[in-house]
């Protein structure tokens, strides 16, 4: 037999890929397997007992449908590829959540599916809503809030809150984290499972809460209206209002629920109420709608009767756990609050030790302080012993020399007196000087006048000497000249002879009277010379006055004495302009 003619093996096993809300699954499942056998091993794998919530989605062309437990897998509309891909969800949802949901897994899943339609705003959520759920789930995930480990942006990566939210309000992201750790840091002491039953307990009291919405049209009038189906019942709304519905039927309600093809009828308990009808286009989605029905119809008669021996072992068991999770919790809490003690004990035993230790070291460099201070207190007592040795020393030498200058103030009275007879006499003789020298100024005026008086006196007898020799020099020549001389040397001789005459009358005239100017101005330079000297010796005696004054001064600022009198400056000056004025003069 030749290997074409062999027909392909048929595989026995497919690959089966499943989503969680927190993790993703590989199975190998056989090919006979019915979809309530992948779901258990799902369940199983996940150790999840309250099954009923939850079931398999998949895609299919434009929509979604649910894994069917009766029927095989492979036998359903599931995609082709390798691995194919399973969502696993809650597909149906409870009215309360806290008498309902008993199992942490549950709780679980159900949180972090609410949680991720609110913020894919599948679900609306108001913004003050939306932050204090916020608030829940960072208490979920975080733990107790702790400001030192909890640093401002430590939720700058965390998907919080809903994109509408955060563009509704003007608000940068610090802002938002501020709002959400207020309420956040309120939340002290929740277990991460409170705290996801909290946020859930809130999420319920939304509108949109487990309600899945299909596109309808109404009977006759071809409106295009919502379809929303929930544990509640069923509602009609508005297509551009998913939160008041126009009309509701509620499971209690409703006495039949039938579809033919792509017509719905809602046949109302009550027979004198209309039979509501509305349509769908797609049958597949026709039968996912009557399969959201049918569950969600089971589900409310299955709550108002007796738990089953199941529900109750749960119940039970999840009582016990978590009383035994809040003896632990309390017991963790105590020996938190032990630690914490114990902590703070040891942190106040380290500050008490680091205060002592600065207290011991403070004291020491007090001690080595004060110790110094001492010594410098000893020395400056030695220095201030030397001192005042110095200063006794110091007040005899001043005692002494008080009763030195007391001597000597008795002494310089009788100076003093002295200094000021002579000071009177020294005035004195400056008034008779300036009166000598006015006195020497008019001499010499007068001695200037004679002195050109003299000269004139000369000049009228140069003159007259003149006019006489010319009159009588023709008598002179008759009778005393010789006889003229008969040579040519005669003319000579007569002038010579006149000359002559003239010069010896002449030259005695000027004799005389320059012998007497001479003689004038000597006595004139004596006297002159002699005032110089008196002068001179007045003025040293002055300036020996003058320091003698200004050392007994200071003698007596020591004894308050009067200031002695001292010669007028305008009498010195008067007297030292005069005998200036006297030598310019000379």
């Amino acid at each position: 037999m030749s290997i074409l003619g062999l027909k392909k093996k048929q595989p026995k096993t497919f690959k089966v890929k499943v989503s969680t809300m927190d993790a993703e699954m590989e199975f190998s499942c056989e090919v006979k397997w019915k979809g309530k056998d992948l779901f258990d091993l799902v369940c199983r794998t996940i150790g999840l007992r309250e099954t009923w919530f939850f079931g398999l989605r998949y895609t299919v062309k434009d929509t979604y449908a649910w894994l069917k437990p009766d029927k095989r897998v492979l036998d359903q509309e599931v995609p082709k590829d390798s691995p194919i891909t399973f969502h696993f969800l809650a597909k149906f949802f409870p009215e309360k959540v806290e008498d309902e949901l008993v199992q942490e897994i549950t709780q679980h899943l159900f949180f972090l599916q609410v949680k991720k339609q609110i913020l894919d705003e599948e679900i609306f959520c108001s913004p003050e809503a939306s932050v204090l759920l916020a608030s829940y789930a960072v208490q979920a995930k975080y733990g107790d809030y702790d400001p030192n480990f909890h640093k401002p942006g430590f939720l700058a990566q965390d998907e919080l809150l809903p994109k509408r939210v955060l563009m509704q309000y003007q608000m940068t992201p610090d802002m938002w984290e501020e709002k959400i750790t207020a309420w956040y840091a309120e939340h002290r002491n929740i277990t991460r499972d409170e705290a996801e039953m909290e946020y859930l307990k809130i999420a319920q009291d939304l509108e949109m809460y487990g309600v899945s919405y299909f596109s309808i049209t109404q009977n006759k009038r071809d409106t295009e209206l919502l379809l929303g189906v929930d544990a509640q019942g069923l509602h009609i709304y508005s297509p551009n209002n998913k939160l008041s519905p126009n009309k509701s039927f509620p499971w209690s309600g409703i006495r039949n629920i039938s579809y033919s093809e792509k017509e719905f009828t809602i046949k109302p308990l009550d027979k004198k109420k209309e039979v509501f009808k509305f349509y769908s286009s797609q049958l597949r989605v026709n039968k996912l709608i009557l399969q959201l029905c049918i569950g969600n119809h089971d589900l409310f008669m299955r709550r108002r009767k007796v738990d089953s021996i199941e529900v109750q072992q749960m119940k039970a068991q999840a009582k016990e756990e978590k009383a035994r999770k809040k003896i632990e919790r309390q017991i963790l809490a105590r020996e938190k609050q032990m630690r914490e003690d114990a902590e703070r004990a040891k942190e106040d035993m380290e500050r008490r030790l680091f205060q002592l230790q600065d207290e011991a070291r403070m004291a020491n460099e007090a001690l080595l302080r004060s110790e110094e201070t001492a010594d410098l207190l000893a020395e400056k007592a030695q220095i201030a012993e030397e001192e005042a040795k110095l200063l006794a020393h110091k007040a005899a030498e001043a005692e002494q020399e008080r009763q030195r200058l007391e001597v000597t103030a008795l002494k310089t009275k009788e100076e003093k007196r002295l200094m000021e007879q002579k000071m009177r006499e020294a005035e004195q003789l400056a008034v008779k000087l300036v009166e000598q020298s006015e006195r020497r100024l008019k001499e010499a005026d007068h001695l200037k006048q004679d002195l050109n008086e003299a000269k004139d006196a000369e000049r009228r007898a140069k003159q007259k000497l003149l006019e006489i020799t010319k009159s009588t020099y023709p008598l002179i020549a008759a009778y005393s000249s010789p006889p003229p001389p008969t040579g040519p040397e005669s003319p000579d001789m007569n002038v010579d002879m006149s000359s002559s005459v003239r010069m010896d009358f002449k030259d005695s005239d000027m004799k005389r009277l320059s012998m007497e100017i001479e003689r004038e101005r000597l006595e004139y330079m004596e006297k002159s010379k002699h005032l110089q000297d008196q002068l001179k010796e007045l003025k040293s005696e002055i300036e020996s006055l003058k320091l003698e004054e200004q050392q007994q001064a200071g003698l007596y600022s020591l004894r308050s004495y009067a200031e002695p009198p001292y010669i007028p400056h305008s009498n010195r000056n008067s007297a030292y302009m005069a005998q200036m004025a006297f030598y310019e003069e000379v």
